[in-house]
């Protein structure tokens, strides 16, 4: 542990602030971005737009940013390494604040192109989550990291609780007469500049060695392949690949599935995803807590991937929407045990001096794993609405199966 010891606010308590409020930012822009392409009284494209082209488009969009947080967050967690992780936060925070003041100006003058750039942006600079679980780890002995993640995980959650419902009810029209879609983008950047104060006061550095780690452009592409060389990572590595795009499949058109099978509106999206984030938050904060004073990550990992995998086929069994809010707790609670585990997995196989570099490949692999299915999705829903999460289902089975084979 590199941990600091400074009095005042604690480093965990200002890591969990920065994490709640990131992702409360993330959660509020969730029921707005489909609405945009697939509801044509708020809709950016021609009302004549076909469902195909809205959907490849919809996907397209969606993939910007973890396509540009593929390249930079590897960089942003050597740079971290090397800097320390409080000057990375703060230039990773004024990156996604620009972002957001540049997509509500898009959807104000109905520019396409200048949604794609405010998304591409912010992605290349939102590494501020992957610095602040290399900040966790620093802070943390070996035995508590696992705790510490679901606490990060659970402030993750909080966030994402509050934030799509605050979105639906931002960008409803019917609840207050001002509110359009843009409006939860102006909130969103204003969490951002809240976000950045929160860091530039309260945030102490908790990077005390700093290493000299070698970065560049395409430190992703060679970290990806660096990442297959490691004999006690490779194996892990493979399996959050085949994890992410699993999910990825599920979470990126699950409010689109929302709006096409059930008519869904961005409040009815809100307050489906906060139901979500109530029991992800749960999860994390209390399940994760329990069940890591008592299984090691491996073991739960072996049970809760399987698990995921059924939830996610279960969802397209409903003809009802009020089934969603049985069924949709499971996937928050097998995926918020997934996600702790994970990481505390990947770090305590990283030297300690390593700790920023091997997450920012993880996340490198998570970020991978949302870039494939936007493209692919868009073409696999203008199909039907059930494939994305049929192929989802099956990479997490996939991923189960190779995790059971490395860790017998």
């Amino acid at each position: 542990m590199t941990g600091n010891k400074k009095k005042g606010v604690q480093p965990i308590t200002a890591i969990l602030l920065t994490v709640f409020l990131d992702m409360l930012g993330v959660g509020i822009i969730i029921p707005v971005m489909p609405a945009l392409f697939f509801q044509p009284d708020s809709s950016i494209l021609p009302v004549m737009a076909s469902e195909a082209y809205r959907s490849i488009m919809f996907g397209l969009l969606v993939g910007c940013y973890p396509l540009m947080q593929f390249f930079g967050a590897p960089i942003l967690g050597a740079l971290s390494d090397r800097f320390g992780r409080k000057k990375m936060l703060i230039l990773s925070i004024i990156g996604v604040l620009i972002g957001y003041l540049l997509f509500a100006w898009a959807i104000i003058i109905k520019n396409l192109w200048l949604l794609f750039f405010s998304r591409l942006l912010p992605g290349f600079a939102g590494g501020n989550v992957s610095i602040a679980m290399s900040a966790i780890s620093d802070i943390s002995e070996e035995k508590e990291k696992t705790k510490n993640f679901g606490l990060a995980g659970m402030a993750f959650g909080i966030g994402f609780i509050l934030g799509p419902a605050l979105g639906g009810f931002l960008g409803d029209d019917s609840i207050v007469s001002w509110f359009r879609s843009d409006t939860p983008f102006w909130f969103a950047a204003i969490l951002a500049l809240v976000n950045l104060i929160v860091v530039h006061f309260f945030f102490s550095e908790t990077l005390i060695t700093k290493r000299e780690s070698k970065f560049s452009l395409f430190m992703a592409l060679r970290n990806i392949v660096y990442s297959f060389s490691l004999p006690d990572l490779r194996g892990t590595f493979t399996v959050v690949l085949l994890l992410s795009i699993g999910f990825s499949l599920f979470t990126q058109f699950y409010a689109v599935f929302l709006i096409q099978k059930f008519a869904f509106t961005e409040l009815d999206i809100g307050l489906l995803y906060c139901w979500i984030g109530l029991w992800f938050a749960f999860t994390q904060g209390g399940i994760v807590r329990v069940l890591a004073d008592r299984f090691r990550p491996q073991k739960l990992l072996s049970i809760c991937v399987l698990l995921l995998g059924f939830s996610l086929l279960a969802v397209l069994l409903p003809s009802k929407a009020s089934w969603l809010y049985l069924i949709s707790p499971f996937i928050a609670i097998f995926q918020g045990i997934i996600m702790p585990n994970i990481a505390s997995l990947v770090s305590s196989k990283a030297d300690e001096g390593r700790q920023g570099e091997m997450l920012g490949i993880n996340q490198s692999m998570q970020s991978l794993g949302e870039v494939i299915p936007p493209f692919i999705a868009g073409t696999l829903f203008a199909i039907n609405y059930n494939l994305p999460f049929i192929t989802a289902s099956l990479l997490i089975f996939i991923g189960w199966a190779i995790f059971l084979r490395i860790n017998k």
